[in-house]
């Protein structure tokens, strides 16, 4: 047949024909083991081992009764209900129909809520190399977005300007699936802002990442793995929200399996108004000495208060399509296409008062930014899996993946309501990312792994600024400019890890990734290039102490090669007097981390903590300065300060961390989670010496607890110490929200209401000390903010079943869970 297409529908078809005629019902009733009570939504898997694969499923009524058909066969039968001891029933011999009576299955008191993926709240596994957080029905991100619950998780910190913190350290990773997404796009700290919560199945804490992962990110990898169902037929779930400053959204999944297909989606649209504001007042000293320290001049001290209001506005869509196709028993194919598409209008008023010593008004100027932004993405995904000898550990696995990335952002500033400046930035990326893995186990407790990725990216940045002249905008030829960034990195690793006698587990692994990186400046004919290889060793290991305990050892060496934002030589303007611009000339950081994590579960309590210390070199940091420059503000000029990152000698970083869980009664959850962390950076800039010391940590702490009539009700406390660099102080955060939710309709929907940030205290304050200026800082990304959403389930028990043979996540497989 000149269409293999068909062929193959044909083939499946007649398959399912050949199925229809040899296939049994089998029927049962699961009740609780100790009080004899029925089950509602216990899940029943039939597992074939000949095909290595789920064949069916089903779920019991809310009698506990089940009736599930299934092709004639030999099965392994297993009985999952959240919290309960899974009951198996191997090699089952189906070839009539068959009732399996009554299935008592007991309560798992030490593993209380820990396999749930759309539960009462975010549980944690302990493997080798990373810590999984099953985000459950967390109700204070209810109708939120991915930024929300990373905010969430256990050693993740997110500020009041979106930014990802793992353990204090932004330079961390975020992968989608186990690889870069387009879902993040050019600005993931927008784009986080803009995927809803509910797309999430589990997020990744990867401290130690193996030699599997990319190197990249200093503090570790944050891998977010989004919601895919493998249950037969359709289901899904849809969540609709609505909340105060006005914000609305819409956001669903649906999944359909038949025969050797499986089509998923996510897709979800949010409009969101997100009023901001901050405040900076600046001292800047005048007097000015020889070089012998004689006064030159002693002009009075300028005094500069700038009053910034922001009104955002931003809607987006995103979705995520794709089709699995089971070619045989052991091989499939997996294509998908992401498309984000993000609009946003932000509208920034700055009002600049120049006073006297006295603090008297001289005279007020008035700024207004109104900034248009549009975002597109477009990811193309291509995925294939094959297993070996019917083993699901022996496998080869090829990925491709090719996106683009359209960004423009352009606003026309007016000072004291004439037009003074028009901006425009157009930004178009396209990456491409190929990569191979083979794992082939080795005995029953070893696994060799080697693999090849490379990762090809473009990006062009027309930065264009004209300046208002006697009515004629006339282009600033000192700042426009046109910037060519190019990165090749192609990286090769080998890993090798066993368990010897079940109690000690590890992984080794070598990593070399070399690095090509030019930087074209087109207006100026400006061409920088950079290559280097380097290695990355990785070690992990395990020791199971008891049932109960158990000890991980990881030590690895990253990089963290600078941002866009970090390069980028175009300075913002949204203020006159207070800019950011990137420093193209800088180079990779590199970092040597070791990190001992201890678990032990006692009674109802579960303490999960580590130790670690980061040495870096070439370490990222921020420095203010005066730039020499001046801006007219009213007829006066106004000294123009520049905050820029750049390259210090060394980091050293070193803390503790402990997660808490205490689970008192089945009603009530209570978990807490404490970082305390040592930052020490030497180093010299210019002459300057910007080193510093600063012990800083945050606590973090959820109570969760259901009153009368099944309402769940959720507390979140929150709080991020003082911190302090060579030039700053910021003060501590502290933060609290509070929700609510009911389940209605027989647990096929809920309804949740939530209020974020209660006390409206989510600010950033801070001192900044340099000599030619001092200042005062607050910031708030968003004022407090209240949210209602709803749920519906079809086809989806409220309770899901664990997934089974799937690795999203692109991490080993070869794990240790203590």
């Amino acid at each position: 047949m000149k269409n293999p297409f068909k062929l193959t529908i044909i083939l499946s078809l007649f398959t399912s024909f050949i199925f229809a005629q040899t296939e049994v019902t089998v029927t049962g009733t699961v009740l609780d083991k100790d009080v004899n009570q029925p089950l509602e939504y216990a899940t029943i898997v039939f597992f074939s081992k000949k095909e290595n694969k789920i064949i069916t499923g089903g779920i019991t009524d809310a009698s506990g009764n089940f009736s599930i058909t299934v092709p004639s066969g030999t099965y392994d039968v297993s009985v999952e209900y959240i919290s309960y001891k899974t009951k198996s029933i191997p090699n089952k011999i189906l070839n009539k129909d068959t009732d399996l009576g009554i299935l008592g299955i007991a309560i798992d008191v030490e593993s209380l809520g820990e396999v749930e993926v759309i539960a009462e709240r975010t549980t944690v596994e302990i493997k080798l190399d990373k810590k999984i957080y099953n985000v459950g029905k967390d109700l204070t991100v209810r109708g939120g977005t991915v930024s929300d619950v990373l905010d969430n998780v256990p050693s993740v910190s997110v500020d009041v300007e979106g930014n990802v913190s793992l353990r204090g350290n932004e330079n961390v990773r975020i992968l989608i699936n186990g690889k870069p997404s387009g879902l993040v796009g050019l600005n993931s700290t927008d784009a986080l802002r803009q995927l809803p919560a509910e797309s999430i199945e589990r997020v990744e804490v990867i401290t130690s990442p193996s030699a599997r992962y990319d190197a990249e990110g200093t503090a570790g990898i944050l891998n977010i793995i989004l919601r895919r169902s493998k249950l037969q037929g359709l289901n899904g779930a849809i969540t609709a929200n609505a909340g105060h400053p006005t914000s609305a959204g819409i956001s669903g999944n649906i999944n359909y399996r038949t025969g050797d297909f499986n089509f998923f989606n996510t897709t979800g649209y949010s409009y969101r108004e997100s009023p901001g504001r901050s405040l900076t007042e600046t001292q800047y000293f005048n007097r000015v000495f020889d070089d012998n320290g004689n006064l030159i001049s002693d002009d009075p001290d300028t005094f500069l208060n700038e009053t910034r209001k922001t009104d955002r506005q931003s809607k987006g869509l995103s979705t995520n399509f794709g089709v699995e196709w089971y070619i045989t028993d052991t091989a499939s194919l997996t294509t998908s296409i992401v498309y984000r598409n993000s609009d946003e209008e932000n509208n920034t008023t700055n009002t600049i008062d120049r006073l006297d010593t006295d603090g008297s008004l001289i005279n007020r100027s008035f700024r207004f930014d109104p900034e248009f932004e549009d975002d597109k993405t477009i990811q193309y995904a291509l995925n294939f899996d094959k297993q070996f000898g019917g083993n699901s550990q022996h496998k080869l696995t090829f990925d491709f993946q090719y996106e683009t990335n359209d960004e423009t952002e352009k606003s026309l500033i007016s000072q004291d309501g004439n037009d003074a400046e028009r901006v425009k930035t157009i930004q178009e990326q396209n990456e491409v990312l190929l990569q191979a893995d083979y794992v082939l186990p080795i005995g029953e407790n070893s696994q060799f792994e080697v693999g090849y990725r490379g990762n090809f990216n473009e990006l062009d940045t027309d930065y264009t600024l004209e300046f208002n002249e006697n009515g004629d905008f006339v282009l600033d030829t000192d700042v426009s400019n046109n910037l060519i960034y190019k990165e090749q990195i192609n990286a090769v690793y080998s890993q090798f890890g066993s368990k010897i006698k079940t109690k000690f587990s590890y992984l080794l692994g070598l990593r070399m990734e070399s690095t090509r990186i030019s930087i074209n400046q087109l207006t100026t004919n400006d061409l920088q290039k950079k290559d280097y290889i380097g290695l990355f060793p990785t070690v992990n290991l395990g020791y199971e102490i008891s049932d109960k305990q158990s000890l991980q050892l990881g030590y690895n060496r990253r990089i963290s090669r600078p941002r866009s934002r970090f390069i980028n030589p175009f300075p913002s303007r949204s203020s006159a007097t207070n800019l950011f611009q990137g420093n193209p000339d800088i180079d990779p950081s590199y970092s040597n981390k070791v990190d001992l994590g201890y678990l032990n579960r006692f009674g109802k309590v579960t303490l999960n903590s580590s130790i670690y210390y980061e040495r870096g070199t070439d370490a990222f940091t921020f420095i203010t300065e005066d730039t020499g420059e001046t801006a007219t503000v009213n007829g006066t000029e106004v000294p123009v300060i520049r905050r820029s990152p750049i390259n210090l000698a060394t980091n050293d970083r070193y803390g503790f961390e402990f997660t808490l869980t205490y689970r008192p009664t089945k009603d009530w959850n209570i978990n807490g989670n404490f970082n305390l962390f040592q930052s020490i950076t030497e180093g010299f800039y210019n002459g300057v010496d910007y080193g510093a010391e600063n012990l800083s940590w945050f606590v973090r702490l959820n109570n969760k607890y259901t009153l009368p009539g099944n309402i769940d009700w959720q507390t979140r406390l929150f709080y991020m110490g003082p911190r302090e660099d060579a030039q700053n102080k910021s003060k501590g955060m502290f933060s609290t929200d509070l929700a609510f939710s009911k389940d209605i309709f027989k647990d096929q929907a809920s309804i949740a209401f939530n209020i974020s940030d209660v006390f409206n205290t989510r600010k950033r304050v801070t001192d900044s000390f340099t000599s030619t200026f001092d200042s005062y800082s607050e910031f708030q990304w968003r004022q407090r903010s209240f949210n209602v959403s709803f749920t519906y389930r079809f086809n989806q028990q409220k309770k899901q079943q664990r997934d089974r043979g799937q690795n999203n996540g692109g991490g080993d497989d070869f794990e240790f869970e203590g």
